[in-house]
């Protein structure tokens, strides 16, 4: 199946980035040495998420490590890579003030960085060398300790560590305090995790992992500035898009929406079209394919919520129609709703219902006759439905196309005689549309009332998602018996 959010609607996302940026007459120069690097070709790009970099210009390293990047209009502010194949990237910050040098060395990027004219990758760069030169003291200090391991030294060494540690915290808070407007102590603050306080005690005694935890996820965002365009162009904003709905969110749709729509509110607050933009364009291409079965609910929502309804403006109406009408088919589909049942009859044309299939669970299986994939996965079907057969679960084995004598001829040929083969004789059913079927084969697992559990399943997970389930479900009952109980 083709993905449209992750390639039309993303180029389309970086065009109308295009009219968020102000208007300038300036230019933007940079020049740069970098010290045993020559004749080789480097590309200054900004980041577009973490995982991607859109290129601005490209400059060839002379044979003394010299080179320039240069341009008539000033460039989008954000974070910036030179990228180069042989010493890998160098990040600057890339401010209103485009007009800069730096000078560094291929042995020791970093610790050897100089930079004149831009007020912002002096302090980026000079936070960094101070907490490298602390790092350094550490790491040697671990080597004397792996020396000497008597307790004397020991403890030396741990009292040695812990003013290591409170210097470079003390640094920390001095060099936020000092430059706490500049988008350098910005991009740095965002990155850093909460600091969490100690926590209270729980009924055991011991401290309350629960509180931790909501102490954590509630001040997540807090040095984060949703109205900062410049967060687009670093790798900061998908990092914490992901961390907070792929790790500290419950991977089911309604806590998903509860908390996609929480995101996108603050973005629309901080009224940065950019940000706002990538918050929801983001959201929607990560759960178009969830990894995780059932969560592309989320992917519905943020369709109906914010695309169809103008909340995201995109001039290509083209785009969004074919993405309404993928939503379309997909919502009738989701776990949770009720499967429609197909029209299909059986090989002597009897009618086939889903409501007449009395089992704990059915098993709807489209597939091809022809198809390779579901050749191969023809003799674990048949495997299944031979353990599981009289067990309360049933499978409907139903094919998208070909003709009855090649169905009739798949059935014999896996010996499929005991699924329920059905089979829509009068081609009425578009099963792309009303069933999601864009590849075979596609498998739907429904409980005894026909609604949808698991969707697009492999087969070979068949048996372990129908044991889990059912433990599942004898847990829940154990668990509601008890409370009424008591």
């Amino acid at each position: 199946m083709k993905k449209p959010f992750l390639t039309a609607l993303a180029g389309l996302l970086l065009i109308s980035f295009a009219w968020a940026q102000s208007p300038s007459t300036k230019s933007f120069k940079i020049t740069g040495r970098v010290n045993g690097l020559k004749d080789t070709t480097l590309v200054l790009a900004h980041y577009f998420g973490a995982t991607q970099y859109i290129p601005q210009d490209t400059a060839r390293v002379d044979g003394a490590g010299n080179f320039m990047f240069e341009g008539a209009k000033q460039l989008p502010t954000g974070l910036y890579l030179v990228v180069s194949p042989k010493i890998g990237n160098i990040e600057l910050l890339m401010d209103n003030d485009q007009a800069f040098s730096f000078e560094t060395d291929t042995g020791s990027v970093i610790k050897k960085m100089k930079v004149t004219g831009s007020a912002e990758n002096e302090l980026f760069y000079g936070y960094q060398q101070q907490l490298g030169q602390l790092m350094e003291d550490a790491q040697a200090l671990n080597v004397q300790r792996k020396l000497r391991t008597d307790a004397t030294s020991t403890a030396m060494f741990n009292e040695q560590m812990s003013i290591l540690q409170k210097k470079a915290q003390s640094q920390r808070e001095q060099f936020f305090k000092d430059n706490s407007n500049t988008f350098a102590v910005k991009l740095l603050k965002a990155s850093a995790e909460p600091n969490v306080p100690p926590a209270p005690k729980a009924a055991n005694g011991r401290p309350d992992s629960v509180w931790v935890f909501n102490y954590f996820k509630s001040h997540f965002w807090d040095d984060y500035d949703f109205a900062d365009d410049r967060f687009v162009r670093s790798p900061i904003l998908q990092r914490k898009l992901d961390r907070y709905l792929k790790e500290l969110t419950v991977q089911n749709a309604d806590s998903l929406i509860k908390e996609a729509d929480f995101l996108v509110g603050k973005a629309v607050t901080g009224k940065s079209k950019e940000v706002k933009a990538y918050t929801i364009w983001y959201i929607t291409s990560q759960y178009e394919q969830p990894k995780v079965m059932g969560t592309d609910g989320l992917y519905v929502h943020m369709f109906e919520k914010y695309y169809a309804t103008g909340v995201m403006p995109v001039s290509d109406t083209a785009t969004v129609r074919k993405i309404g009408e993928r939503v379309a088919t997909l919502k009738p589909t989701l776990v949770g709703k009720i499967l429609v049942s197909p029209t299909v009859s059986d090989t002597l044309r009897r009618p086939i219902a889903l409501s007449a299939i009395k089992s704990d669970y059915t098993i709807v299986y489209f597939y091809a006759p022809h198809c390779g994939h579901c050749r191969d996965s023809a003799p674990k079907l048949k495997k299944f439905i031979d353990d599981y057969k009289g067990k309360g679960v049933e499978v409907l084995a139903i094919p998208v196309e070909d003709s009855p004598d090649e169905w009739k001829k798949f059935i014999r040929e896996f010996k499929l005689q005991k699924a329920l083969n059905g089979y829509d004789y009068a081609s009425r059913t578009n099963y792309r549309q009303q069933y999601d079927v864009w590849t075979t084969p596609t498998l739907y697992v429904l409980d005894k009332n026909k609604k949808i559990i698991a969707r697009k399943l492999p087969v070979e997970q068949l048996e372990d998602f129908v044991l889990f389930h059912k433990k599942q479900q004898a847990a829940q009952k154990t668990s509601v018996a008890t409370v009424k109980a008591k």
